[in-house]
């Protein structure tokens, strides 16, 4: 074990994120903000360069951060929109030379492998196994098993990726929502070939901000609270209700949900749309949710070596 903190950094596809912890309570520090690393790579294959200095902008602050706390280690990765970004090397360069660790590029597997390790690190392994879905701005994450991870693949759908395809007109017209639908659906369906098991009876766990938001806004939380939202059973009712809601309504609308954060307001119906495909698709009763995700995994993969 480590005994100073640690600190790890995930650049994600929508939001850049910070969490400075020694494991042994609440976070030393745990930062995000939305950066849209991500936006127009699934059509263009490269990434944007404001979205480039805008995320190295947030790195800075966070470097600021990290420098304050003296951390034991430093870990960052970036994911899908990186991943799939012929230029990734105009992000990743500047990034290390920020941070002073270079940016690991996860594949898809090792992103679930880790939001795994994250979000099944309070739960009994009584109540297992479990499924965990991680909905990112690129990408979607499974991964399956009990105590450790067995089976795991990332899906190429996000709020940020089927947003951009496939949401054109505000508020999404139906044939958008029945798009998004489906292609997650196809996708869920290659899933389950590749691994049968996903079909098996296991709990669903849910993590990242797509999941995190639909549950702040069926609590309705005016501030965000995540003692609230870490451990939420959110019911397949309450999730379609969101969906109906936020799927209904214009943009400028939908920012006036409380537990709605104004940058995530554009791609969440996208999001929404996956979380419910997959809770039909399993036929799920419930999602719990959890505040520990992939970040919390990429801190224990510190902590405890």
């Amino acid at each position: 074990m480590v005994d100073a903190p640690v600190a790890v950094v995930d650049c994600g596809t929508n939001t850049t994120r910070l969490l400075v912890t020694d494991g042994r309570g609440p976070a030393v520090e745990r930062r995000s903000e939305i950066t849209r690393l991500g936006r127009g790579v699934d059509a263009s294959g490269r990434l944007d360069p404001a979205a480039v200095e805008r995320t190295l902008g947030c790195l800075r602050d966070y470097r600021e951060a990290i420098d304050r706390h003296a951390p034991a280690a430093v870990r960052v990765i970036a994911t899908s929109a990186v991943r799939d970004a012929a230029n990734r090397a105009d992000f990743l360069e500047p990034a290390e030379a920020i941070l002073g660790a270079a940016p690991e590029v996860l594949s898809g597997r090792e992103e679930a492998d880790l939001s795994f390790r994250g979000a099944v690190s309070e739960l009994d392994t009584a109540d297992g196994p479990f499924l965990v879905v991680d909905i990112g701005g690129g990408s979607t994450e499974l991964s399956l098993g009990t105590a450790h991870c067995t089976d795991a693949l990332s899906l190429d759908i996000g709020s940020v990726r089927l947003t951009e395809k496939y949401v054109h007109h505000d508020p999404p017209q139906p044939e958008e929502l029945a798009a998004c639908l489906s292609v997650t659906e196809l996708h869920l369906d290659d899933a389950v070939r590749a691994i049968g098991a996903l079909s098996g009876d296991c709990r669903l766990v849910g993590v990242a901000g797509t999941i995190t938001t639909v549950a702040a806004v069926e609590l309705g939380l005016a501030a965000y609270d995540r003692d609230r939202i870490h451990h939420f059973r959110l019911s397949k009712e309450a999730a379609e209700d969101v969906f109906r809601t936020l799927a209904t309504e214009a943009l400028a609308d939908r920012v006036h949900n409380p537990g709605l954060h104004p940058g995530r307001a554009d791609v969440i119906v996208a999001g929404v749309c996956i979380l419910v495909r997959i809770m039909r698709y399993f036929d799920f009763d419930e999602c719990l949710v959890s505040e520990s995700d992939l970040l919390d995994g990429l801190a224990l993969s510190l902590l405890q070596t």
